[in-house]
């Protein structure tokens, strides 16, 4: 069992910054390929960025490409999000999710665990 607790979402103006954080218990992180998934007001869950067990492999949705980087730290069994020039479109509750796999997915449906989420609202 895999329990995950997302930090570091809060209100930010557009074009500023934000790092998220997942902690993961259990001593299986190192072996899981890892997710950030988000939702909208009024949308569907929709797939952010994913990174494999090692961090050699990393995935992103088109909408962040570029402006968003996924990293995971083992020996902290932590995962991160770090979100640059945010946009009010970027404005939802971010998961972070766990799969028993070493391989990453851009599908939520093959995520295992999922934590309780933080909000991310950009906004001036």
């Amino acid at each position: 069992q895999v329990q995950l607790v997302e930090s570091g979402g809060e209100l930010v103006q557009p074009g500023g910054s934000l790092r998220l954080s997942c902690a993961a218990s259990g001593r299986t992180f190192s072996t899981y390929a890892m997710g950030w998934f988000r939702r909208a007001p009024g949308k569907e869950r929709e797939f952010v960025a994913t990174i494999n067990y090692s961090g050699a492999f990393t995935a992103y949705a088109d909408s962040v490409k570029g402006r968003f980087t996924i990293s995971r730290d083992t020996a902290k069994r932590t995962l991160y999000l770090r979100m640059n020039s945010l946009k009010p479109e970027d404005t939802a509750v971010y998961y972070c999710a766990a799969r028993r796999s070493t391989s990453s997915s851009q599908s939520d449906h093959e995520y295992d665990y999922w934590g309780q989420g933080t909000q991310v609202t950009v906004s001036s």
